[in-house]
């Protein structure tokens, strides 16, 4: 006697067990209707009866779990239908998963490279704005997605903004973070979202004066970001009169240079300049992570915004703390003479840390370096980023571990990473090798000058990339 078996779905989740018992008993796809909740489904199909043995098993390639892990979160309503149609293929024939030019396969990658752009998108484009209730700031997001991917994103949002309270809405469903547990809520209307916070009024500014309309191509910036999501974002409303007085704004750039040619005292790099003195200015008032309260500010980057080569050291220390400035107490000074003695000028580099608030213990009237942890580096990304983004360096230095989690997003070793190049998100070329306070700790001083010489070759190489990358 057959069993008869429920073939509607909660969500998008679809069991490997109920597709397993399925295939195993050779139901034809038509004889399955696949729904779910309480959508639409295939309703010309008949309910299968099946009586497939318990123990039974087979395999499918480990790639068709992955596609198919993406593919089912799309919201095309036959992706039930189309994957298992897959699966009985497949256990007939394993290597049809490599065969690219099947139209169902290459359909289902379709439907999974779709998910992927949506995550990518709802990653890029949600806004948070900042709520008091009280207790502190929560940061509130609303956000559009095409496909079923707020689940598969959240642990992104956990992950990225860890030490924040924040909801991010949408119509199918929300999540909510305080920091320790997230929590699934129910769908949420845009009304529900706030509309602005006092933030905003200085990220228009900043990217405003980051806006450039030489740059400006109309059709591949709508590819990237759809004008679907420019009513979640504060610094689209400046979109559209952007784009319509970028002409204008263009010729009058190339009239304003041809003068500033003329005048050896102009300033180089005046809209970068403008542009980073904005974003200095927003992280001054940074409160992404809790090493906020205790440092005395925010040490910010610094250097010459045109600024072929990068460099990215751990956090600030004591000294940097008071002053405000990195790179400025004992570990600075030695990171001073190895740039001499590499040949490079500390004028024309741009010098960051990956961790811009001082993070120490109170020791007495001392307050001793403490490791940044993950979160932390995590919630400071976004500052490095945007750094990179203004100075766009085509070689950045690590300066330890911490700075090489911060810039390759993953944790490394410096034995593991250093002496090769590393592609960064952005196309750049980095490098990794040690920070100079390491140096300062080698208490053998023959060991201390090996591992100091060692480092100035590093700072040779990096600085030698500049120019072969140049040519």
């Amino acid at each position: 006697m057959g069993r008869r078996i429920d073939h509607r779905l909660v969500g998008e989740q679809i069991t490997r067990p109920a597709a397993r018992t399925l295939a195993l008993g050779r139901v034809p796809p038509e004889d399955v209707v696949w729904q779910a909740g309480d959508g639409p489904g295939d309703l010309f199909a008949d309910e299968a009866v099946i009586d497939a043995p318990a123990d039974a098993a087979f395999t499918v390639p480990r790639a068709f779990v992955a596609l198919a892990r993406d593919a089912i979160c799309h919201s095309d309503p036959e992706r039930f239908a189309l994957l298992y149609t897959m699966l009985l293929r497949l256990r007939d024939a394993p290597g049809l998963i490599e065969d690219h030019a099947d139209p169902l396969l290459r359909r289902i990658e379709e439907l999974a490279k779709g998910v992927r752009r949506d995550v990518h998108k709802m990653r890029a484009f949600v806004r948070f704005r900042e709520l008091d209730e009280g207790d502190g700031p929560r940061f509130v997001a609303w956000f559009e997605p095409e496909h079923h991917i707020v689940r598969i994103n959240a642990a992104f949002f956990v992950r990225r903004f860890a030490t924040m309270r924040w909801s991010i809405l949408t119509p199918d469903l929300s999540i909510h973070w305080d920091g320790t547990t997230l929590i699934e809520g129910p769908p949420a209307r845009r009304e529900d979202a706030p509309q602005g916070d006092p933030l905003e009024e200085t990220w228009k500014t900043y990217y405003a004066s980051t806006f450039n309309p030489a740059r400006v191509k109309i059709g591949s910036m709508l590819r990237e970001m759809p004008k679907k999501y420019w009513k979640n974002m504060p610094e689209t409303a400046l979109v559209p009169g952007l784009i319509a007085g970028a002409q204008a704004r263009e010729s009058g750039m190339i009239a304003t240079a041809e003068v500033k040619q003329a005048d050896d005292r102009r300033e180089v790099g005046g809209n970068s300049r403008i542009a980073w003195e904005a974003l200095r200015e927003e992280a001054a008032a940074c409160t992404r992570c809790p090493l906020y309260k205790p440092a005395t500010q925010t040490v910010f980057g610094e250097g010459a915004v045109d600024a072929r080569l990068m460099f990215v050291g751990e956090q600030p220390g004591d000294n940097e703390d008071l002053a405000g400035k990195p790179f400025v107490g004992p570990a600075g000074q030695v990171f001073d003479r190895a740039l001499a003695e590499a040949g490079i000028d500390r004028g024309t580099v741009y010098v960051t840390n990956a961790v811009k608030h001082f993070k120490f213990e109170q020791r007495g009237k001392r307050r001793i370096h403490a490791k940044p942890g993950g979160p932390e580096i995590d919630a400071c990304r976004w500052w490095i980023e945007q750094e990179r983004v203004l100075i766009r360096p085509p070689v950045t230095v690590a300066l330890g571990a911490t700075a090489a989690r911060s810039l390759l997003g993953k944790v490394v070793t410096i034995s593991g990473a250093r002496g090769r190049a590393h592609t960064l998100a952005d196309g750049g070329e980095g490098w990794v090798t040690v920070h100079p306070s390491y140096l300062l700790r080698i208490p053998d001083k023959a060991k201390a000058d090996e591992e100091y010489a060692r480092f100035v070759e590093d700072l040779k190489v990096a600085a030698g990339r500049i120019e072969a990358l140049a040519g």
